[in-house]
């Protein structure tokens, strides 16, 4: 039974945590050993560092949700939470030996330590999640849930449990006051009676989980549920009714104990994620910007001698919070075609304006390249919705449902749509749903992830012109 059975089951995660940590640890001390001759393995002060260091980064994991059930959760959010974890952990320790004045301690066992003790980590929960889903599969270590409502929200429910088998859940059945349902079958699970049978159900089966799917119309049943749930100390959650008026992935705030639905979640609003987003944006602007300093510069010496005029184009976009900033590209049109038409109309592909190597520049993303002084300037990221220009903001803002929403984190050189191949002029309702799921998916793995996909599929474009 997963009831009794989940608090062997966190003892035996954090004892692996701990397994892992101390292999982690012992090997930074192995290696400095055996590189270095380092003999600082037998003085007690790296002994003790085992003995508060690695239940220093456990308290830390729990404090921070590494230990918050993870059954439905995708791996890759997994990784995240563990990675900041871990980050204030270490960060942790790091103070910790800094303020005692431990200065003895060697900062090469101390960062391998923090590094692999990181890999380990992944490496155990990717195996314990991998053995999990496997026993899942053949029935075991199943999580039973039973559905409140047979109605549409509840069906769907149940066909998407179904869809996820190796999450391990097991839907018992339904409970509806609707009397045309009773002893039927519903997407293949039985209705076993009404509401009222709630309480006495608890009691003679094995229920881990009530999920309450009810439309508003029953909205007076809700107290009693909960109520016979808590009572026979069983979760509850509830599927809102209204959640296919809801335009984004809702989250529950609070404002002075008054509970507040934010109905659109955006990972950037976090100061943590939006700390991390611009410290990963600095440091691969500056690390690409100096390997491709000389072909910046190649770029530009092949803009000068084919036309003339200015290296570099400037134009007005709206960025974060419907902001307007002036994004940089290298010029790639005549100096006369460059001003005011190109404000209000878009670029074809036999487009008189373009420069013959402006043309190359624009089929290979060149002259994209200058956005990278955007990012470090901080009106521009490195991944993010791609900005556009005043007048067809205004325009998609009337004709184009839930457009403005991109607004709400900073523009990006690449991203979700454009790896996707909705770029240039294409469909802008695909460009907004790409958008939208991206702010609404965001970690720092589907950045790398994006940008990975654009030295494949982003850089050369049949709609790049």
């Amino acid at each position: 039974m997963i009831k009794k059975h989940q608090r062997l089951f966190n003892v035996m995660q954090v004892s692996l945590d701990a397994i892992a940590l101390l292999l982690a640890y012992t090997g930074a001390i192995a290696f400095k050993l055996n590189i270095t001759g380092f003999a600082g393995f037998i003085s007690s002060l790296y002994y003790w560092g085992a003995i508060w260091m690695i239940p220093l980064l456990l308290v830390v994991y729990y404090f921070m949700d590494v230990y918050s059930p993870m059954r439905s959760r995708m791996y890759r959010k997994e990784v995240l939470i563990i990675a900041r974890a871990h980050f204030i952990g270490i960060v942790t320790i790091y103070s910790v030996l800094f303020l005692n004045k431990i200065i003895l301690y060697s900062r090469e066992v101390s960062l391998l330590f923090a590094l692999s003790g990181f890999l380990f980590i992944l490496i155990e929960r990717f195996s314990v999640r991998k053995t999990l889903r496997h026993l899942r599969k053949k029935g075991y270590n199943q999580k039973h849930l039973l559905i409140v409502g047979a109605g549409p929200l509840g069906i769907e429910f149940s066909r998407k449990i179904d869809a996820h088998r190796d999450f391990g859940y097991n839907i018992v059945g339904f409970l509806d006051d609707d009397a045309s349902k009773q002893d039927t079958k519903l997407s293949g699970k039985p209705v076993l009676g009404t509401t009222a049978f709630l309480s006495t159900l608890l009691e003679n089966r094995t229920v881990d989980e009530v999920v309450v799917a009810l439309p508003l119309n029953a909205y007076d049943k809700y107290g009693g549920i909960i109520s016979q749930c808590e009572k026979s100390g069983v979760r509850v959650r509830i599927i809102p009714d209204y959640n296919k008026y809801l335009p984004g992935s809702p989250v529950i705030e609070e404002f002075d104990g008054i509970p507040l639905l934010n109905v659109r979640k955006i990972h950037l609003d976090d100061p943590f994620n939006r700390f991390l987003k611009r410290v990963f944006d600095l440091s691969f602007s500056l690390l690409i910007l100096l390997l491709i300093a000389p072909l910046l510069i190649l770029i530009a010496i092949g803009i000068k001698v084919t036309s003339a005029g200015p290296v570099f184009f400037r134009q007005t976009r709206i960025g974060l919070n419907n902001r307007e900033f002036e994004i940089l590209k290298f010029r790639t049109m005549h100096v006369p075609e460059n001003e005011g038409v190109a404000e209000s109309t878009w670029t074809t592909a036999d487009d008189p304006r373009k420069t013959g190597f402006g043309s190359f520049l624009r089929k290979t993303s060149l002259d994209e390249l200058p956005q990278f002084l955007n990012v470090l300037a901080g009106s521009m990221s490195i991944v993010g919705p791609r900005p556009e220009r005043p007048f067809f903001v205004e325009q998609f803002r009337e004709d184009v449902p839930k457009y403005m929403v991109k607004h709400q984190v900073k523009p990006g050189i690449t991203g979700w749509a454009q790896v996707n191949g909705w770029r240039g002029d294409t469909c802008i309702l695909k460009r907004v749903e790409c958008d939208i799921y991206y702010i609404e998916n965001w970690d720092l793995l589907f950045d790398l992830k994006i940008i990975f996909l654009t030295i494949f599929k982003g850089f050369v474009s049949k709609n790049a012109y």
